[in-house]
Parts: C-alpha cells; sequence; structure tokens
C-alpha cells in the first residue's frame, strides 16, 4: 500500500492539494456501496468540515450513546488527522454500527448506494434534532423566522413553526416545485417538496445538463391519466412537470 501511496503522490505532485488525505476505505464482504458513500461524503468539504466540528464539541462534552453520526464522525477524524496522505483504514466501528442499527445491511449482500445515501443522511438529520431540545423549545416559543428550506408546520394556536434545520440540511437539501397546468382552463396547481438527492435517468453519451432538462421536461396527462382539475371540478387534460425551485449547496 506505501508503494501505491507513493506513485500516486508522485503522479499528482504539486497538484496534491495541502492537507487533503486520500485514504482508501477496507471492504468488510460486498460494503463497496458503503464505501463509495463514505468516500463521496468525505470529499463533499462543507459537510466534512461541520462533522468534524461537530465531533470536536461532542468529545469536549458530556458522553453520549454511540451512533452513526458519532462513528461517521471518528471515522472522518481518523483520515483527516493521519499523518501520512495516502494509505488505507478500515471502517470497522461504522460498518459495525450500521449493521446492528438496520438489519437491510447485516447480510453479504450488494446493497444499492443511493439507498443507503438516503437512509445515512435522514439518520443524521434525526440526530441532530433528538439533540436538540432547546433549539425546539426556542422555536416554540419564539416568533418563526423565514428559512428556505422545508414546509411549514401548522401547530395549535395557529402559529406556523419552522422546522429546525441542520447542518446536513444546509448541506443537501433543495426544493422542488411540482407544477401541473389544466389544458383546458389554463389554471397551474403548484407543490413545493423538500429534496435531499434527484433520481435522473441516465442516457448514453449524455451530460448531467443534458439529465437535469430531462428531468424537468414537461409529461401530458391524459386518457387514463388525466388530472383532476378543482376549477373545472373534472377530470382534465393536463401537462405536469417537476423542476428545481432551489438547488442544494451539494448536489
Amino acid at each position: 500500500m506505501g508503494a501505491a501511496g507513493s506513485k500516486l503522490e508522485k503522479a499528482l505532485g504539486d497538484q496534491f492539494p495541502e492537507g487533503e488525505r486520500y485514504f482508501g476505505l477496507e471492504n468488510f464482504g460486498n460494503t463497496c456501496y458503503c464505501n463509495s458513500v463514505l468516500q463521496a461524503l468525505y470529499f463533499c468539504v462543507p459537510f466534512r468540515e461541520q462533522l468534524l466540528e461537530y465531533y470536536s464539541n461532542y468529545k469536549n462534552g458530556a458522553d453520549a450513546e454511540e451512533n452513526l453520526l458519532i462513528c461517521l464522525a471518528d471515522l472522518f477524524t481518523q483520515i483527516s488527522s493521519q499523518k501520512k496522505k495516502t494509505g488505507v483504514i478500515a471502517p470497522k466501528r461504522f460498518v459495525q454500527r450500521l449493521k446492528k442499527q438496520n438489519e437491510l445491511f447485516r447480510s453479504y449482500m450488494h446493497q444499492d448506494a443511493h439507498e443507503f445515501l438516503n437512509f445515512l443522511l435522514n439518520e443524521l438529520v434525526d440526530i441532530l434534532e433528538k439533540e436538540a431540545p432547546t433549539a425546539k423549545n426556542e422555536a416554540e416559543t419564539s416568533p418563526p423566522e423565514k428559512v428556505a428550506n422545508g414546509p411549514k408546520n401548522p401547530q395549535a394556536n395557529g402559529v406556523q413553526k419552522e422546522p429546525l434545520v441542520t447542518w446536513v440540511h444546509k448541506n443537501f437539501q433543495g426544493i422542488l416545485t411540482n407544477e401541473t397546468r389544466c389544458l383546458r382552463c389554463e389554471t397551474v396547481t403548484a407543490r413545493d417538496e423538500t429534496f435531499f438527492d434527484l433520481s435522473l435517468d441516465i442516457e448514453q453519451n449524455s451530460s448531467i445538463t443534458s439529465c437535469l432538462k430531462n428531468f424537468s421536461s414537461t409529461e401530458t396527462l391524459n386518457a387514463e391519466d388525466k388530472f383532476f382539475c378543482d376549477k373545472c371540478c373534472s377530470l382534465q387534460e393536463a401537462q405536469k412537470r417537476m423542476k428545481i425551485k432551489k438547488p442544494p449547496h451539494i448536489l
């Protein structure tokens, strides 16, 4: 591994980023789906920096129950604090915690990296929200502030309270608008929804720009798929499309 690392450093030469670490992750029996996601997240620099800052505060505070967030932060800390620029690290603690927490990942079968990413990001959000009871209490007792991410939650007293926005949201969450236009009365119905990722149809010899354009292309609803228009009070032919209203910081 040392020789391979030396070759990589020599190949990059002066282009090797200052302070960066390039470490492979050991495979524990078909955990390549997990390793690929961990590598992608590690090189999302804003996310990595906030995770390391969180871990630094965690170590200085009171002991808490081990969870995926702590295990991920510990792994990233191990990589970023290595003296060598290249090498291999075994994400054993993280993988063990993952298998303990979700039976889907306990077998040695291949898993879908996209599904794992969704699970991991949502799990990190859940942990951060549970660790912020003070922020939630303040939000309930003080006037709401406008936040770009997420739908508003109605309260019993009629006051709209914004959901807690974590640094995971700030990095990965965007807003989609689902638009439907009735072809009879031309009324446009729009509904916003948040997202952490986009599922794009990848065609051969296509670009990311082309895939995003196809994602937002217009679809005609007719025959058995007609749209119920509230203004016409009947099923009507319509045009439907999804468009990105607010892109995430990291897509």
